[in-house]
Parts: C-alpha cells; sequence; structure tokens
C-alpha cells in the first residue's frame, strides 16, 4: 500500500462517532483529527478576539491561521463555542479553508481517521473506508444529557433534544457540504448498539480494505 490510508467516519452529533473514531485510530496506529474541533477552533478565536460571527471575510481568515495540533478538546467542547461554530460552518470560505486543512492532514501516513460531518461525501470522497454513524435524536439527546448529569451539571433533557434536532437540521439542509451519508458508506446506526458492537462492525470494513490495499 502507497500513500495514507484513509478512514472517513460520518454523523451527527452524540451518534457515538468520536469514541468510536478515537478507537479506531489507536487500534491500527493512525493519526486521527475531529475536524469539528476546527470549526469550533476558529469560533473561539472569533470569540476571544471579540469580533463578529456573521463576518465571513474575517470567519475566514481566522480559519486560515487555526492549527489542527493545538486543538483542546475539553475546551473546544464548551457549548457557546459549539453554538458558534454552528454559525461560521455555512460560510463557504470558511468550509473551504478548513477542507484543505483537513486534507493535508489525512495524508498522514501510515493512516488517518478522520470523524465529521463531511468527510466521506466532500473532504475525502476516495477514502477506502467511509462509515456514517448515526442514532435517533432521542437516544443522542439522552445522551448528552446523561453525560452532563455524570459531570454534575444541570440540563433539561427537552432544551437538548431540540438543540439536537435544531442541528441536524441545520447540518442537513445547508447549502454547501450538508451532512449526508456517501453513497459508498457503511452505515452503523448505534440507538441500540454498543460501542463495542460498533467497533467489531466498524473493524471487519476496515480489515477487508486493508486486506484488498495491501
Amino acid at each position: 500500500m502507497t500513500g495514507s490510508f484513509i478512514i472517513a467516519i460520518d454523523g451527527p452529533a452524540a451518534a457515538g462517532k468520536g469514541t468510536l473514531s478515537r478507537r479506531i485510530a489507536e487500534q491500527y496506529g493512525f493519526h486521527h483529527l475531529d475536524t469539528g474541533l476546527t470549526y469550533r477552533a476558529t469560533a473561539k478565536a472569533l470569540i476571544d478576539a471579540g469580533l463578529p460571527l456573521d463576518d465571513e471575510t474575517v470567519a475566514e481568515k481566522m480559519a486560515l491561521e487555526v492549527e489542527l495540533a493545538g486543538l483542546d478538546r475539553d475546551i473546544l467542547s464548551r457549548h457557546e463555542i459549539g453554538e458558534a461554530a454552528s454559525k461560521i460552518a455555512v460560510m463557504p470560505a470558511v468550509r473551504r479553508a478548513l477542507v484543505e486543512a483537513q486534507r493535508r492532514f489525512s495524508e498522514k501516513l501510515p493512516g488517518t481517521v478522520l470523524d465529521g460531518r463531511d468527510i466521506g461525501t466532500v473532504v475525502c470522497p476516495a477514502a477506502p473506508v467511509k462509515l456514517y454513524v448515526t442514532a435517533s435524536p432521542e437516544v443522542r439527546a439522552t445522551r448528552r444529557y446523561d453525560e452532563i448529569i455524570s459531570r454534575g451539571g444541570e440540563a433539561d433533557f427537552e432544551a437538548i433534544f431540540e438543540d439536537v434536532k435544531r442541528r441536524d437540521d441545520r447540518d442537513m439542509n445547508r447549502a454547501d457540504s450538508p451532512m449526508k451519508p456517501a453513497v459508498d458508506a457503511h452505515l452503523l446506526d448505534t440507538s441500540e448498539m454498543s460501542i463495542e458492537a460498533a467497533f467489531q462492525a466498524a473493524k471487519s470494513f476496515i480489515d477487508a480494505a486493508l486486506s484488498r490495499n495491501a
């Protein structure tokens, strides 16, 4: 096999794709990138600089300066950053800048795992393995609620449920790179599937592709 072996993993928030992606990267010794963090890092840079979230030219400039090596998941996971990120993620210039950075990352050897909303359809359409990880909105909202409560926080399930549906609508119906499964993606619905079962299913697809590419 020559070049990087790319695994593209897409799907909505709280479907389990982040956990699955990190485990796959660890299993195969591949580099991992949560591409959603690149949008969050851009949004945080705008917020920190006191800049508006509706100026595409300014947002593009920040996107071009994002360092993929310095993405702090704990900081970037804050709710207000996620809300800001979803606003700039619909801007074509921002998407172009970050997609180019993500593509450069995907070339790392020996292989890479990228997870996001448009990896298999836009960022790495030639990836030999594409997975689309999903779950029902109710299940995803419950997971997010349980996560917040387990950390000692306070949460309103109905508010989280509405937020999940609102983000899905925004991601699936945006004009530029809407979230959808690639035509050749393997679908993993984790609504009633454990992360172990999802991992084993993904591993079977990856192992088969690796043997074909050997």
